[in-house]
Order: C-alpha cells, then sequence, then structure tokens
C-alpha cells in the first residue's frame, strides 16, 4: 500500500516547474525555429541573443551551440543590494517581485508609458523575470532554482565566480528563511493575524508549507482548546448560580409557612 503523498509540491518538482522559465541565450550556431507545446521558439542567428525556456537553453548549453547569459538580479552587485535591503533597510518583509513589463508610448518608443496589457494581469510566475531584460534588485518566482540550475550547468557563463555567487546565495536563503519563521508569530492567538507572503519564491513556499500548516494546524487546537474550557466555566457558573437561586427560593417558603 503506497503512503499518502505530503501537501504540496517538493522541491524537485518546483525546479522542474522552474525549467520553463525564459532566460537568455547568445547562440553559437544557427538553428532553424523549434515547435513546442508552448509555441515556436525564435530561430537563432549569432551572434543575435534569444529568449529561450530554461530547459532547452540547458541543452543548448551542453551541446556547447550557445551560452547562457545570466538574468540581471543574479549579479553580485543585485544580490548584495537584496541581502542589505531585506537585513537593513526592511527587516520585516520580503523584496518585492519584480514588476510588470511596461510598453513604450507610440510617440516616443524610448519612454515607457503603462504596463503592458497582455502581463499587467500576469503574476511574477508568468511573466518573463529571468532575461538579461529583467530588472535588477527584484527577486522571481523561481529565483532559487534557476540559479541553481544555472551554476550546476553554466557556471562558467555566471558573471562572477561561482562559489562567490553561491556564497551570497547561502546568505540569502538563511535571511529568508529565518524571516518565513519569524513571520509566524502573526498567527499567534485565537483567529490570529494576516500572514504576508509577498515576494516569498516558490521553493520557500514548498519547503515552508508544512511548518506554517503545523504552526495553524496548533494556533487552531489551542483556540478550540480555551473556547471548550470558557464553555465549561460559563456552563459551570450558570450551574452554581442557578443552584444558590434555588437555596433562597427555599429559605423563602419555609419563612412563609412559618417553619
Amino acid at each position: 500500500m503506497a503512503l499518502p503523498l505530503p501537501p504540496g509540491l517538493t522541491h524537485s518538482e518546483v525546479s522542474f516547474l522552474a525549467e520553463m522559465e525564459l532566460v537568455t541565450v547568445v547562440p553559437r550556431q544557427r538553428l532553424e525555429s523549434i515547435e513546442l507545446l508552448s509555441g515556436k521558439t525564435p530561430p537563432l542567428r549569432p551572434p543575435h541573443r534569444a529568449d529561450l525556456p530554461l530547459w532547452l537553453a540547458l541543452l543548448l548549453k551542453k551541446q556547447r551551440r550557445a551560452n547562457i547569459l545570466a538574468p540581471p538580479w543574479l549579479h553580485p552587485s543585485s544580490l548584495s543590494s537584496i541581502i542589505h535591503t531585506e537585513t537593513i533597510q526592511d527587516p520585516q518583509a520580503f523584496s518585492p517581485p519584480p514588476p510588470p513589463r511596461t510598453r513604450a508610448s507610440p510617440s516616443n518608443p524610448g519612454i515607457a508609458s503603462r504596463p503592458d496589457s497582455d502581463s499587467s494581469n500576469l503574476s511574477a510566475p508568468f511573466i518573463p523575470s529571468s532575461t538579461a531584460d529583467a530588472p535588477a534588485g527584484f527577486l522571481p518566482y523561481h529565483w532559487l532554482e534557476v540559479a541553481e540550475s544555472l551554476l550546476a550547468h553554466a557556471g562558467d557563463d555566471m558573471p562572477a565566480p561561482a562559489g562567490e555567487i553561491r556564497s551570497l546565495l547561502r546568505d540569502l536563503v538563511e535571511v529568508r528563511a529565518a524571516k518565513m519563521r519569524s513571520s509566524t508569530s502573526a498567527l499567534e492567538g485565537f483567529g490570529g493575524g494576516l500572514m504576508s507572503l509577498r515576494g516569498v519564491g516558490a521553493v520557500e513556499l514548498a519547503e515552508s508549507r508544512g511548518f506554517v500548516l503545523g504552526v495553524v494546524d496548533g494556533v487552531r487546537k489551542i483556540g478550540a482548546s480555551a473556547e471548550a474550557t470558557r464553555r465549561e466555566d460559563e456552563e459551570n457558573f450558570g450551574g452554581e448560580r442557578g443552584r444558590a437561586g434555588g437555596d433562597d427560593d427555599d429559605n423563602e417558603s419555609d419563612e412563609e409557612m412559618g417553619i
């Protein structure tokens, strides 16, 4: 008999989903467009850049047919800035997700006027946030999975030594994990407060799901026990008051009868 699976996704499952994130490659060979389930890929013409799904970019990298450009948020300067923001500037909140892309003004293509209507209503997992033109200083939804894959299979394409980037990522993971644990204090008490998860990544949610659910379940049990104790005290108090009132009535009846 198979054991029941834990709720949510595992780390490997989230990493598999993250392989659909778009990254920017610099092709080293010509390659025609490929028909995929998500649509056609752009034709590769060296040295022009192209955005491809992460899994395809890693395959071309393994075959030495393309190099991968690291997203701006993976540069050491951007990671250091994010760590400073999360520890000094705003230690109570997570870094905000990258903003949606903007559409250029028709009168001046160099000026962004408003969010693109195709992406303004989409959240981080569904907009390109790991390409070469992604904004720095923002962590996308699949930031940790993309960083792990790029460091493991395209470490020579990174803007700094892999060890330096891994050290910064390790510090960032520890800071955000401690923040995730401390944020559960908002759930203290029966019917506790709200817990903001804005800016939390996919792997962080998957790994913290069991802990957060355990805290919520514990708070629910404590609240239910306190409520049961309160009702029991009210019933006991009401019963004692009723018995006391009955004794007073008996005394009054005896006095009326002259006993």
